[in-house]
C-alpha cells in the first residue's frame, strides 16, 4: 500500500479512547449502557409480517446487473453468493480473527494504534462521536500487518500476515467486479469511467482491512457493538460469521437484521458511490448489535478510489432535470470532513437538493453526541 494511501485514511481512524478487557466484565458498566431511544425511533421490523430481507444475489445467475442495481437503489446493501472467494479463504480469515482477539488483553495492547497512527488494535473508529462506549474491538490493516503482527507473535507471525494479505488480494479482485456491476446498473460503461487503468481495472484503488470483534455481552439489550453510521467508502465488502448482529436501516420501516448466509458476503454502498450516482444509490445506514451467548466476528474490506482521484456525480447521472447534488471531493478530503462532521458529512459538500429526497443521513440523532 503506497504511503499516500495511509495519509488518506489517517484522519478517519481516531486514537483509542478505551481498551477494555471485555472478557473480564461480568456486568455491563454504566459507560456502556445505551438508551433505548434509538430503537424507539427506528424499531426492528424483523418480526413484522411480510418484511423483505436484504437481497441475496447469485453472481453466477441471470440478470445480475439489474438485480444489483435494484438492490442498491432500494436498500443500499445486498448479499452475494458464488462470488469466487473460496470457502477456505473465508474460514482462514475468521480463524485469524479468532486467534487475534483471543489473545490476552495485555498482549493485544502491544499492537495498539499510536496516537497519530492508522493501523493496529483499538476501539471502533467512530467511537469518539458518542458519549457511551461500544462493546467491540478492532484491528486495522493497510497492506501488510507485519509491523504489528511481530509485536503480537514475535516468533509466529507469518501465518497471520499471509492470510490477511491473501484475503486482501481476493477482495480487491471481487471489488473490481462489483464496481463494474454497480456502474453498469447505472448505464456507466468502461469507456465512461476515468478511475480504471488502461486494462479497465482498478489496480490503483486504495483499501483497508478492518477485523472486528464483538465479544459476548452480559446485557446485550442495553449495549451497542457498533453505532449507526454510513461507510466513507465507494463500497464495503463484509464477511460475518454465523452469529447475527449486523442491522441495516430500511428507510421508512426500521432496522432489519442481515441474516448470516453460509459463504455469502455483504456489500454496502458507501458515501462515495452515493456521490458518484448523484444520489440515486443511498449509502446504507447500519449498526452492529451484540449477543449474550456468542462471540461475533466480522471482516470489512473498505474500498475506495485512487488517492488523487476526485469523486463527483458522473456525467451520465446529470442532466437539466438532475443537476449535480455534490461538489467534487477526493477520498482524503472526504475522510477529513467525515472525521469532523460524521453523519452530516454529505450535507457539507451538497450543492443542490433534489425535489425528492433520496438519502436520509441525519440518522441516529439520539445516539450521536450533539455538537
Amino acid at each position: 500500500m503506497p504511503a499516500r494511501a495511509l495519509d488518506s485514511l489517517k484522519s478517519h481512524l481516531d486514537h483509542e479512547k478505551h481498551l477494555d478487557d471485555f472478557h473480564a466484565l461480568k456486568e455491563l458498566p454504566e459507560s456502556f449502557e445505551w438508551t433505548p431511544l434509538d430503537q424507539d425511533r427506528y424499531p426492528s421490523i424483523d418480526q413484522a409480517p411480510r418484511v423483505e430481507s436484504v437481497p441475496l444475489i447469485d453472481l453466477d445467475g441471470p440478470n445480475v446487473e439489474n438485480l444489483v442495481g435494484n438492490a442498491c437503489k432500494k436498500w443500499g446493501v445486498f448479499q452475494v453468493i458464488n462470488h469466487g472467494i473460496a470457502t477456505r479463504k473465508l474460514d482462514d480469515i475468521e480463524s485469524a480473527c479468532r486467534r487475534l482477539f483471543s489473545l490476552p488483553q495485555s498482549q493485544k495492547v502491544r499492537a495498539a494504534r499510536s496516537l497519530d497512527g492508522v493501523t493496529g488494535y483499538g476501539p471502533a473508529r467512530i467511537s469518539s462521536f458518542f458519549q457511551k462506549q461500544l462493546w467491540s474491538e478492532g484491528f486495522t490493516i493497510l497492506g501488510s500487518p507485519l509491523e504489528h503482527a511481530r509485536l503480537l507473535w514475535p516468533d509466529d507471525y507469518t501465518e497471520f500476515c499471509e492470510i490477511t494479505e491473501q484475503y486482501q488480494e481476493e477482495m480487491k479482485r471481487l471489488a473490481g467486479k462489483l464496481m463494474w456491476l454497480m456502474l453498469g446498473s447505472l448505464g456507466i460503461t468502461k469507456e465512461d469511467f476515468e478511475w480504471a487503468d488502461p486494462a479497465r481495472d482498478f489496480q490503483d484503488a486504495c483499501a483497508a482491512l478492518q477485523l472486528n470483534s464483538y465479544p459476548k455481552c452480559p446485557d446485550p439489550d442495553r449495549a451497542m457493538g457498533l453505532a449507526a453510521h454510513t461507510d466513507s467508502t465507494v463500497l464495503t465488502i463484509l464477511y460475518q460469521n454465523t452469529t447475527k448482529g449486523l442491522q441495516v436501516l430500511r428507510e421508512g420501516f426500521g432496522w432489519v437484521t442481515v441474516q448470516p448466509v453460509p459463504g455469502a458476503l455483504i456489500v454496502n454502498v458507501g458515501d462515495l458511490f452515493h456521490i458518484l450516482s448523484n444520489g440515486s444509490y443511498p449509502s446504507v445506514v447500519h449498526r452492529a448489535k451484540v449477543n449474550r451467548a456468542r462471540h461475533r466476528f466480522s471482516v470489512a474490506y473498505l474500498y475506495g478510489p485512487p488517492t488523487d482521484a476526485l469523486v463527483s456525480p458522473h456525467r451520465k447521472m446529470v442532466d437539466h432535470n438532475r443537476p449535480p447534488m455534490y461538489r467534487a471531493v477526493s477520498w482524503k478530503e472526504y475522510l477529513g470532513i467525515k472525521a469532523i462532521h460524521f453523519d452530516k458529512a454529505l450535507s457539507t459538500i451538497k450543492i443542490c437538493t433534489p425535489n425528492v429526497a433520496v438519502n436520509a443521513n441525519d440518522y441516529s440523532e439520539n445516539e450521536r453526541v450533539e455538537s
